[in-house]
């Protein structure tokens, strides 16, 4: 469930500086005696942030810097941590996982009267989403639950489908006011079959930008004709893998007595596309059952007809297919500062569908950091900047559609190193 975010808000708890100094104060008009940069930006709640600069004075080593902030809704900036510069008058300041989980504002000041611009943090919220069954039946309820970190009981979050044929273009289907513990429970029938993407999303504000949980995958399949039946197994699968078609012909009018010796044929159709006959095979003769091996590329829906007079005919079952993803970095290793290119290709064809550079954030869930779209052969690159150091893991994720299910790559991890301040990019 950005780069694509939706979010609205409530109160968080006061940041725990009782060690530091706290007088509020209006941030100065800033001058060139300082500089700073915060990276990186945006973050998830929760994550790291790096904020470092230069002091640019005479003898500007082993001087002191103080740290300031502002959190909405405070209208004032406090202290929140002090340092030294070192011989050539760089300093940093670390803030470690799960201290900076709203949107603030940082400058810092300096021996006589020095002082920075001020600089903006952006931080999207983290949003849990689960499903009651990803492989519901129309009509029947399916409850969507899930958490939003940090607070925000009382406003609304949005249930939203994907529509877009090339995989970005979400519609709101249903909302819900978040509860005390800034939880939620959404339930929703769908009354078409077939295999949807779902996220949650809240509204941006002052205290959180615009953020969305990750996509579920859901199956929604016709109610049975209890006397043709028919099921999918796996009901998902891979591009490349195979699937079973299978279910038992009863006499008519009956769901206990097998109908064997029939002859019966599998059509199926892909989206936009009319039906069209596949296989044909003959009822076992003794349980009525029958079995068909399939592999589509594409996301199918099938259905079970007799082959010869009277007609009969299952309900329409849906198999999906996830795209498959691949990715391979320029490097496993980075210092912040450097760049690293994730590069790969998707298959069946996607060229011009949206793709997401995703992060494993603090919360442990997946986050979409970067958008782009796929070339006219099926590939994709994109460029990451690391901003603090540690063990950053991504993947890259083609969102579901019509055509096709989403599919994501394998994670790759990132060993980023923290070089000498000095060396990383300019402050201004």
């Amino acid at each position: 469930m950005r780069p694509r975010f939706v979010v609205p808000a409530s109160l968080v708890a006061a940041l725990g500086l009782a060690a530091l100094p706290a007088v509020g104060h209006a941030a100065p008009k800033h001058n060139n005696g300082i500089t700073i940069n915060a990276t990186p930006d945006p973050i998830v709640t929760g994550d790291q942030v790096m904020i470092y600069g230069q002091l640019n004075t005479d003898h500007p080593g082993n001087r002191l810097i103080v740290l300031h902030h502002r959190v909405n809704p405070a209208s004032r900036f406090t202290v929140v941590e002090r340092t030294r510069t070192n011989a050539s008058g760089f300093y940093e300041f670390l803030r470690a996982d799960g201290v900076v989980t709203t949107n603030r504002n940082w400058f810092v000041a300096g021996p006589g009267g020095t002082h920075s611009r001020t600089v903006h943090e952006h931080v999207s919220d983290s949003i849990t989403l689960a499903a009651s069954t990803t492989t519901g039946i129309t009509n029947h309820p399916i409850v969507f639950a899930g958490h939003v970190d940090p607070n925000h009981a009382g406003q609304r979050v949005f249930l939203q489908v994907q529509q877009g044929v090339n995989g970005d273009d979400w519609r709101t289907i249903k909302t819900e006011r978040l509860g005390p513990g800034s939880s939620f429970a959404i339930s929703y029938r769908f009354r078409q079959p077939g295999d949807r993407d779902v996220r949650v999303a809240l509204a941006g504000d002052a205290r959180n930008i615009a953020s969305t949980s990750n996509d579920l995958t859901l199956s929604v399949q016709q109610t049975q004709n209890p006397s043709f039946t028919i099921n999918a197994s796996p009901q998902n699968i891979l591009d490349g893998q195979m699937a079973t078609i299978s279910g038992v012909l009863f006499k008519a009018g009956s769901t206990t007595v097998p109908d064997g010796g029939v002859g019966v044929t599998l059509w199926g159709h892909s989206y936009g596309k009319p039906y069209v006959a596949l296989q044909s095979t003959s009822t076992n003769p003794t349980t009525g059952a029958y079995t068909f091996t399939v592999a589509p590329t594409l996301n199918t829906v099938y259905r079970v007809r007799t082959t010869l007079m009277p007609k009969r005919g299952t309900a329409q079952t849906f198999e999906g297919v996830h795209d498959v993803v691949s990715i391979t970095p320029s490097s496993l290793t980075a210092l912040v500062g450097e760049k690293v290119t994730f590069t790969g290709g998707v298959t069946p064809d996607k060229a011009e569908h949206v793709v997401y550079l995703q992060r494993l954030g603090a919360d442990n869930d997946w986050h979409t950091v970067k958008i782009s779209f796929i070339s006219a052969l099926s590939t994709y690159q994109f460029k990451w900047t690391f901003g603090t150091p540690g063990a950053k893991q991504f993947r890259v994720l083609v969102p579901g559609g019509p055509y096709n299910d989403s599919g994501h790559s394998n994670p790759v991890s990132i060993s980023v190193a923290l070089p000498a301040v000095q060396t990383l990019p300019p402050a201004s």
